[in-house]
């Protein structure tokens, strides 16, 4: 999904909006022919993504600019560390910054919180967990996968830090998979179709390998969706005591994802029903930025 066009694309959108006619500063401060190089420096402990943006957005800048990475996407990294360094033209790398510092910093602190909630869930699966825990039915662990409540323009980026987490890709957009909602129940019911003969409406019309997902907030409506044939059920805002009976209803029928008002507090008791998916819509619209900094030699 992110691929090096996007990024570039991405990159020279962003050096555009923030230098649309040069950088007065480096221009009238600066001397042209002035080299220089300066280090990535993590101020805080954190996971890293975007380290080949935080490149593409120099090198769009000036394709003369070496950057150095001192660590990959996925790896953690400790307060103090340096994470690469960067060399060139000290004119373009003054411009670029800004630039580099606000991708790699938010997809960071995605990838960071996303490894806080992965690192919530795999504790159950300790000997250290006291708590029952019932396995989920389709992975070894509970996944932890994001939503589309992304920044318009920076999906790409924004699920990628994710996997850099540890967490999973929910579907990337709304032309991937069928998710039926409320809503769209409520407009097929109008037309008097059923709740299983709504799947069976939509399964009719799509190929093969579509895959489907059902949003239920009742127990009583899981019967029907597994009759439709559903490939995913999401219990959208279930108790504990409800997550725990969904699961034992579905009974490896489906995909079961639990989903709203995750924290990390909770998840890891609604990992221990026995879910196969947990998404967290919090992991790109709450996130916080990790905080990196350039620090000159």
């Amino acid at each position: 999904m992110l691929t090096s066009h996007i990024i570039r694309v991405a990159v020279e959108a962003a050096l555009a909006e923030d230098a649309p006619y040069g950088d007065i500063t480096c221009e009238t401060t600066i001397p042209a022919d002035e080299t220089g190089s300066a280090h990535l420096t993590a101020r805080e402990n954190g996971v890293m993504s975007g380290i080949d943006v935080f490149a593409a957005a120099f090198a769009a800048q000036n394709p003369a600019v070496t950057v150095t990475a001192a660590i990959k996407d996925g790896e953690r990294f400790q307060r103090g560390q340096i994470l690469a360094t960067v060399e060139g033209p000290v004119r373009d790398l003054l411009t670029a910054e800004r630039i580099a510092l606000n991708f790699t910093q938010r997809m960071s602190g995605i990838a960071t919180m996303t490894a806080a909630f992965v690192d919530a869930v795999n504790a159950i699966y300790g000997d250290d967990y006291d708590g029952p825990v019932t396995r989920p039915r389709r992975y070894e662990r509970t996944r932890i996968v994001d939503t589309r409540k992304t920044t318009p323009g920076l999906r790409p980026f924004e699920k990628y830090g994710v996997v850099c987490g540890g967490g999973h890709n929910h579907r990337y957009g709304l032309s991937d998979a069928v998710m039926m909602k409320d809503n769209h129940l409520a407009a097929l019911a109008a037309r008097g179709i059923d709740l299983a003969g709504a799947i069976r409406h939509v399964r009719e019309q799509v190929g093969h390998t579509t895959h489907i997902e059902v949003e239920v907030d009742r127990l009583d409506q899981i019967p029907a969706v597994i009759a439709g044939g559903a490939d995913t059920i999401m219990l959208d805002n279930f108790s504990l005591d409800d997550t725990r009976r969904g699961v034992e209803l579905i009974d490896g029928k489906a995909i079961v994802e639990a989903s709203g008002n995750m924290s990390l507090e909770r998840v890891p008791a609604v990992a221990a029903t026995g879910v196969d998916v947990i998404s967290v819509g919090a992991l790109t619209h709450s996130v916080r930025s990790i905080d990196l900094g350039l620090d000159w030699n």
